[in-house]
């Protein structure tokens, strides 16, 4: 073979070879750059910020001392609720928003209740009570709490077999009838006859459960 045969040889190996590892690169970049992207798309939504949590937190417990003090409630506890969901949805600011006005709502509550209290000794003649509410109250949820030990509070039940009432009532936020989380707010719903017996009744024949999971038994109950 002549020498100026073998130069094209080679020169058309050397290109070939060249364009093969141009491509091969080119491919690896591409693939290294769309991991990157669903990295940070994945790493986008994190939850609530600290920020968000500490401000829903904070309305809980001003809503929680409006309760207690008889002011109104009750529609505080829905925008919670819907700040609650925004911070899960990773709609920080709008969370924010909802809880601050939560917040905001309940101190005007407390206020207008104190500024309305009587101020001379005298002893008013007390008004008949009224109590529409399908709830006993409510109660944030802290380290170590479980539904069993909250039905059994003397604030409430005083007999822990009635928790099924609680997880009813709540089913909305509680996914796990055996897992509870530090932060939530439960309402606690009044117990009435055949309510009540059906609550003990689950209680009692539930069967085995494993945490995490929604057992069947909870979702029949649910769907009574």
């Amino acid at each position: 073979m002549k020498p100026t045969n073998l130069l094209k040889i080679a020169a058309i190996t050397l290109i070939t070879s060249s364009l093969m590892t141009g491509c091969q690169a080119d491919s690896a970049s591409t693939t290294t750059a769309a991991a990157d992207s669903a990295a940070v798309a994945d790493s986008e939504c994190q939850g609530a910020t600290p920020e968000v949590r500490n401000a829903i937190y904070a309305a809980k417990l001003k809503n929680a001392r409006a309760r207690n003090l008889g002011a109104d409630w009750e529609a505080n506890a829905k925008i919670i609720e819907e700040a609650e969901q925004a911070a899960a949805d990773c709609q920080n600011v709008r969370a924010k928003i909802l809880a601050n006005k939560a917040e905001d709502a309940a101190t005007e509550a407390i206020a207008a209740l104190q500024t309305d209290a009587p101020t001379t000794t005298e002893s008013p003649e007390p008004a008949p009570a009224v109590d529409d509410s399908p709830y006993l109250g409510g109660y944030l949820v802290v380290g170590g709490d479980n539904l069993w030990s909250i039905a059994g509070q003397d604030t409430f039940y005083s007999n822990p077999f009635m928790w099924p009432l609680i997880y009813k009532t709540n089913s909305g936020q509680i996914k796990d009838a055996d897992l509870i989380f530090p932060g939530q707010y439960l309402y606690i719903p009044k117990a009435k006859g055949p309510a009540r017996a059906g609550a003990v009744a689950h209680a009692k024949n539930r069967g085995a459960w494993t945490l995490g999971e929604t057992e069947s038994s909870d979702l029949d109950y649910l769907n009574q």
